[in-house]
């Protein structure tokens, strides 16, 4: 058996192409959709990312604002451009790109960005929407990879899921949003984690299974039920090489699998275009 490829350019390309028709509307309409990001200090990943988020801004006819600011800058002054950001009309939705360096407050910071303003979906007040089904922005990469296993047709209502990782930024909410009675969703949903004995065990029962806790390689053939559905969404470097939480050799066992580049990255940048075009539309 050879996987079908989980294509996340394919389909991320016909979001912006949906978002660029949306944006023009709200712009005939006397409304210029505006993005920002906020990067501290000189992470080599995250300046990355952040070029790439306004790349695609520029492709999609959003305004993008940009504020790069030292690593050795005190939480006040950071605390001032989230204010400054929060208060600008223009600027409809925005993020602060983690990780932040030392001495700085994760959590103080997130607390301080606008909910509404919150293009990650990730402030705890967007989170608790999504506890309780409410409207809200979704965390873009869960988002993200529920639009692709739809997109795909892959089978995930009334299916079972394993979703490996419970980090805040896909593990956690992921779960939530697969659980839900949505479309592309109400599944029986079990998390693991490396801590957990017996995981292979659990994860062999999934007909869906994602990755994300950042190992490269943690999920081999042997741990996959054969035809399943597996996604690549933990990721990490070695040297300028990302690799994938999921081992190459799964391809030969799985269904369908998203490639070690082009799976889910693209889908959370055009989760993040799509927050930003629904933060305007709100606001206007």
């Amino acid at each position: 058996m050879t996987a079908i490829l989980l294509d996340g350019e394919l389909l991320a390309a016909r979001i912006r192409g949906e978002v660029t028709d949306r944006v023009a509307r709200l712009r005939s309409a006397g409304v210029t959709v505006g993005l920002g990001t906020i990067l501290v200090g000189e992470d080599g990943p995250s300046a990355r990312y952040v070029a790439m988020k306004h790349a695609d801004c520029e492709e999609v006819g959003i305004n993008s604002a940009h504020e790069h600011l030292p690593a050795d800058v005190s939480q006040g002054e950071l605390d001032a451009v989230i204010a400054r950001f929060n208060a600008d009309p223009a600027i409809h939705a925005y993020l602060v790109q983690l990780p932040l360096p030392s001495g700085l407050d994760e959590e103080h910071t997130l607390l301080a960005v606008d909910p509404d303003k919150d293009v990650d979906g990730l402030h705890p007040v967007n989170l608790g929407r999504l506890v309780m089904g409410a409207n809200g922005p979704l965390p873009c990469t869960p988002a993200g990879i529920v639009d692709l296993l739809h997109a795909n047709d892959v089978p995930v209502e009334g299916k079972h899921v394993v979703v490996i990782g419970r980090g805040l930024t896909i593990g956690r909410p992921l779960a939530l949003l697969l659980a839900m009675k949505r479309t592309g969703c109400n599944a029986a949903v079990t998390v693991v984690h490396t801590g957990v004995e017996n995981m292979a065990d659990l994860v062999r029962q999934g007909d869906v299974v994602v990755a994300a806790a950042g190992r490269a390689g943690l999920v081999t053939a042997d741990m996959i039920k054969p035809g399943a559905a597996v996604v690549g969404a933990g990721t990490s470097w070695e040297g300028k090489r990302l690799l994938s939480d999921v081992d190459e050799g799964v391809a030969e066992v799985a269904g369908w699998i998203t490639p070690r580049i082009g799976g889910v990255g693209p889908m959370t940048r055009a989760m993040l275009l799509r927050n930003a075009v629904r933060a305007a539309e709100r606001a206007s």
